[in-house]
């Protein structure tokens, strides 16, 4: 009797899945599809995540019937593939350095038994480190890299497996536990189905997303960032659906999807950068010690409209535009003077889409510190950002109702009418003074 298991961390799917077709291929009298409710990622933080994660997990189990275990996965696979008599544990590819690792021990530990750990597939079109220059380094700089991701290519999704004879091992399992998201905050959709029928109504709006992916009032993203961080979709189905299209929108999307994979790419050269400085420099900059100020822009009363918004929203819903998301980080490290890392942790507490190498490398682009990054000097004026990228005052309004009453654009700047609105503070901090300090403490940096 042949078996095998299946090991589902972030792929949450049964179309487009290499690493299941690997499985039943193996195993064509059993799969068992298992979890490990793995003690590393259970902390204080990403409670937003971890409430999400047992949704897709409670979803994923009503349709195939998982094997759920908690312990440390090198100890508890090998314990299920010995019950079951498998001769193989099939796994998506991890890259980042916790995973790489886990990975590791895990093989170790099933070679004890002669059984076999296989990786098929990861979740990225291009795995990390499959891109190099032509002397085998690795890009530091994106827009090389996305040639080069270009001219590599990818498969075409793999085709689903049908019929696979899915069983459970005869083993202790746990339930899931309850996951409450933070008070106020409301999940997205869970599942496969939802991430595919989202995919299905954006894609009509994809032409249209190089005008228009700037503009948060709009919300005209698609919003599938965090189907992409859960594997309900992988990244392959989106780029053959966008091959079909040759506008600038679908060009533009196929572009953010390479800028995940670069920064996915960055971590596995450098798997420092997860938590630290990608340009070590700045880590001698002089920054202010959290305190009140964090608060006030963390809760989203900072007195700046479109910086205040972009917290709101994403204290409601584990989500922020990626234009805001950059206005924000701008503000906490050069008007606040706050180390990046500080903002870049909020961040992951929150976001339901929170990737630890987009999340980590985007705030390093913003404080200046990571790879092809925007200049330290480039620092956003929160007023400006907010007239450009929200001109009629349709997201803040929407998130900021204190100042749904505020008409034209002065609801960027609302200290500037005869009576602003008693509700909403004013602003905490003076742009252009902090801009100066920022300034100096870069030349100082420098010097």
């Amino acid at each position: 009797m042949a078996t095998s298991v299946l090991c589902f961390r972030n792929d949450f799917r049964l179309l487009d899945n290499p690493a299941l077709r690997a499985a039943v291929d193996a195993g064509p009298d059993g799969v068992v599809p298992m979890f490990v409710l793995d003690e590393h990622y259970w902390g204080p933080g990403g409670r937003t995540r971890l409430a999400y994660l047992m949704r897709a997990l409670a979803h994923l189990d009503e349709r195939i019937g998982l094997t759920i275990v908690k312990g440390k996965p090198w100890e508890v696979i090998p314990r299920v593939a010995r019950s079951v008599g498998a001769t193989s544990v099939h796994v998506a590819a991890d890259y980042t350095p916790y995973e790489a690792e886990r990975d590791q021990r895990i093989e170790r530990a099933l070679a004890e038994d002669d059984v076999e750990l296989v990786r098929t597939g990861s979740a990225y079109a291009v795995a990390p480190g499959r891109i190099t220059k032509a002397d085998g380094s690795p890009y530091r700089v994106f827009t090389p890299f996305y040639r080069a991701w270009l001219e590599h290519g990818w498969r075409d999704p793999a085709p689903g497996a049908r019929d696979v004879p899915w069983i459970r091992a005869d083993v202790e399992t746990t339930a899931l536990p309850e996951v409450d998201p933070p008070e106020g905050l409301e999940l997205p959709p869970v599942g496969e189905e939802a991430a595919r029928r989202r995919w299905r109504e954006w894609l009509d709006h994809v032409d249209e997303y190089d005008d228009v992916r700037d503009l948060p009032g709009e919300d005209l993203t698609s919003r599938m960032s965090v189907h992409l961080k859960w594997g309900h979709v992988h990244p392959r189905t989106l780029l053959a659906d966008l091959a079909e299209r040759s506008s600038k929108g679908a060009e533009a999307y196929g572009r953010e999807l390479a800028f995940r994979e670069f920064y996915a790419d960055v971590v596995h050269h450098r798997p420092d950068t997860i938590e630290g400085y990608y340009d070590k420099r700045f880590e001698r900059m002089e920054y202010d010690h959290p305190g009140g100020d964090l608060q006030l822009w963390k809760d989203g009363r900072t007195g700046f409209p479109i910086v205040d918004a972009g917290m709101r929203q994403l204290a409601a819903t584990g989500w922020m535009h990626n234009r805001v998301r950059m206005i924000v980080a701008s503000f906490l490290v050069k008007d606040l003077h706050l180390e990046w890392t500080v903002g870049a942790k909020h961040f992951m507490d929150l976001l339901v889409d929170g990737d630890p190498c987009s999340n980590q490398h985007g705030w390093q682009w913003v404080a200046g510190c990571g790879t092809d990054a925007a200049p330290y000097f480039r620092i956003f004026n929160p007023v400006t950002q907010g007239k450009k990228f929200d001109p009629d005052g349709r997201y803040v309004r929407r998130w900021v109702p204190e100042l749904r009453g505020v008409e034209g654009k002065a609801v960027h700047e609302p200290w500037t009418l005869s009576r602003p609105p008693e509700e909403y503070p004013a602003p905490m901090l003076d742009h252009a003074a902090e801009r100066k300090e920022s300034l100096r403490r870069y030349e100082a940096l420098r010097s």
